[in-house]
């Protein structure tokens, strides 16, 4: 019996601290000149781009928050997987705060159609095209980190949405401004929230995904397992599991029947060497066991 362990492994989340905390601050002061101008203009769709604006602030701070508890992540008792979960948490509450932003937008936007308060367009058309930079300095900035991490990756989402929503309260601002088109406000709310709820849906199904310990999407287990059955020595994998604890984190166990005259030792570092360098899976846990023992776990129904 074994186990496989890189070192230096960690959460994909912690190297991009920095850049999150940048993307706090600047939403942060943002959604006030946002949520302010709104309210004075009674702006819906001002107003939606700032309740967006708040997700992405609530969504960093859940994230930021989520790193500093995953730093504490050592084996600690009855923690025996640290915290590294709460990142995954925060990914989930993101997803939930956006679907409900959306759906609000939606329906006040529905119920603005029949009669469209007068929105000024110029004080609109300037807050958004604050939010708008501060928008795409945060787009920058996680962009990276969205590549390694779901729970930057929602912090991200919501940026981009907002970004896309900063856009559109521009364009319906200006269209006030110059034609004086009372609709274009509650159209654009309903646009903007439309175009959150797909990405919203992604987001939760990626965090739902990992909460109930599946495979990650990339691997393929029957063939990792067929790989792992067809090493010299072995007879047969089974038990093979795969999870992922938390972005950039994936972790297998898997028992390994051995032939009556292979070598336990190199039948080990050979399942561990192809784990890691074909699916780089650094941490590993594995069982090698002589024909006769595997029976008892062909008993196990679960």
């Amino acid at each position: 019996m074994g186990h496989g362990h890189g070192h230096g492994v960690s959460s994909g989340s912690a190297k991009h601290l920095g850049r999150l905390w940048v993307a706090f601050g600047i939403g942060a002061a943002f959604m006030v000149v946002e949520f302010i101008v709104g309210f004075t203009t009674q702006s819906l769709a001002l107003i939606s781009d700032a309740a967006h604006m708040l997700t992405d602030v609530l969504g960093v701070g859940m994230a930021l928050t989520a790193i500093l508890l995953a730093r504490r992540a050592s084996f600690k008792g009855s923690r025996t997987f640290g915290l590294y979960r709460a990142e995954v948490l925060a990914a989930l509450a993101n997803a939930v705060l956006l679907f409900g932003v959306a759906g609000y937008v939606v329906v006040e936007a529905l119920g603005r159609f029949g009669d469209p308060p007068a929105v000024p367009g110029l004080p609109v058309v300037l807050a958004a095209a604050a939010g708008l930079v501060a928008n795409i300095i945060s787009f920058f900035m996680l962009r990276e980190g969205a590549k390694d991490s779901i729970n930057v990756r929602g912090a991200y989402l919501e940026v981009l949405a907002d970004l896309i929503g900063s856009v559109g309260v521009l364009i319906s601002g200006a269209v006030t401004l110059v034609f004086g088109w009372r609709y274009a406000d509650p159209v654009m709310g309903v646009a903007i929230g439309l175009f959150v709820l797909p990405r919203t849906w992604k987001l939760a199904a990626g965090a739902l995904r990992i909460l109930f310990q599946h495979a990650p999407e990339r691997l393929d287990v029957e063939a990792m397992q067929a790989e792992l059955s067809r090493l010299p020595g072995v007879e047969e994998a089974h038990d093979l599991h795969v999870w992922t604890l938390t972005s950039g984190m994936e972790v297998a166990s898997a028992h390994l029947t051995t032939c009556q005259d292979a070598d336990p030792a190199r039948v080990l570092e050979a399942a561990q060497t192809l784990l890691a360098e074909r699916y780089h899976i650094e941490h590993a846990t594995l069982q090698v066991e002589p024909g006769a023992s595997a029976e008892r776990c062909r008993e196990i129904s679960w």
